[in-house]
């Protein structure tokens, strides 16, 4: 959108998609240091250990190349159109394209939950990327007369690339609005029924930057109301920042509480602009998640799909297909958070 309060971190490689209609304001590559976090760590809610009963075989992670501290995509995205109406819309055609790549380069989904929870459980040599969708539209996700999912959806896009490429029960996270789907709130159910994660995005789409401590706590806490009140009990733990803009208390983006509705978030996701740490690396930090932008015209600036995508057979996260254990080339050791000592397996 026109006047977007950009907002980036030095040092984190994430693809995130995830975006709000409009034009977009020129930005410059990513310089901004990240602020200290106090956001719950992976440990506090899971580990790779904690992801399955039993350990799989593991693998010689040499042989994948495992490097479990490299960088993860968190992709944004908005509208699937036939004609574009801004930057951050794309055509179902380029949306197809650009899943194709990701699968072909060995690409495989995680929620932006799990990313944060540290709950990575892939196949040796695959690498996880987040699918995030903001602004809850019917591009996205809609019904045909029979209630099967619309294949002309992205969420119906998804899952036939995904089955074209083996992985039966891809996943995405969809940032809400009170006025999910143009209205058809059930759709909340059956995108859980599939297996996404729905987050949160505000009850009216609001600029948090220009609301008082209390609107900004009534706008999130609403907002999570429409979820709850459609999927009970459903546990929210990420939002995503329209505009990404912050509110003047950053703390209040992800803990507050309004009439009688409390949220305490475990990361709050950006607009822009690179991949993401790893969540065992150190300084990652959930309450700055960044994510790549992928619309219309990406051109090749720093913060676009474009000029990431090609760049992703770099030092990427690549999976052990372990996930009792965190792999990763030696030369990567200064990397590791201390936290994760005890999972570490360089090589």
């Amino acid at each position: 959108m026109a006047g977007y309060p950009w907002r980036v971190v030095s040092g984190i490689v994430l693809l995130s998609l995830s975006a709000c209609s409009g034009s977009a304001a020129p930005v410059s590559a990513p310089t901004t240091p990240a602020r200290s976090s106090t956001a719950p760590t992976p440990t506090t809610t899971a580990t790779k250990a904690a992801t399955k009963a039993a350990t799989k075989p593991a693998a010689d992670p040499a042989s994948v190349h495992a490097n479990e501290l490299g960088v993860v995509p968190v992709l944004m995205y908005h509208q699937l159109l036939a004609q574009p109406q801004s930057d951050y819309d794309q055509t179902p055609a380029q949306f197809r394209a650009e899943l194709e790549q990701l699968y072909g380069a060995g690409f495989r989904t995680v929620t932006a939950d799990a990313l944060v929870r540290g709950v990575i459980d892939l196949r040796a040599g695959q690498s996880p990327m987040v699918l995030t969708f903001d602004d809850s539209t019917l591009s996205q996700y809609s019904e045909l007369a029979n209630g099967s999912v619309n294949p002309a959806s992205a969420v119906g896009i998804l899952l036939a690339v995904a089955k074209e490429h083996g992985e039966d029960k891809p996943v995405a996270t969809f940032y809400v609005n009170a006025v999910p789907f143009a209205g058809k709130q059930g759709y909340l159910t059956k995108l859980t029924a599939l297996g996404m994660e729905l987050g949160e995005h505000t009850a009216t789409h609001a600029n948090l930057r220009q609301l008082d401590a209390t609107g900004v706590q009534r706008e999130l806490a609403q907002g999570l109301d429409v979820i709850t009140s459609v999927v009970p009990g459903a546990h929210v733990t990420t939002m995503a920042l329209p505009y990404g803009a912050e509110p003047h208390d950053p703390a209040l983006a992800h803990t507050g509480a309004y009439a009688g509705t409390s949220y305490n978030f475990s990361a709050v996701l950006l607009v822009g602009s690179n991949p993401a740490k790893s969540p065992y690396a150190v300084g990652f930090d959930p309450l700055q998640l960044p994510r790549i932008r992928s619309g219309r015209h990406t051109g090749d600036q720093s913060f676009t799909a474009s000029y990431w995508l090609p760049r992703l057979p770099g030092p990427r996260y690549i999976s052990d297909g372990d996930p009792a254990v965190i792999s990763f080339p030696k030369a990567e050791s200064p990397q590791l958070n201390p936290r994760f000592a005890s999972q570490a397996r360089p090589y």
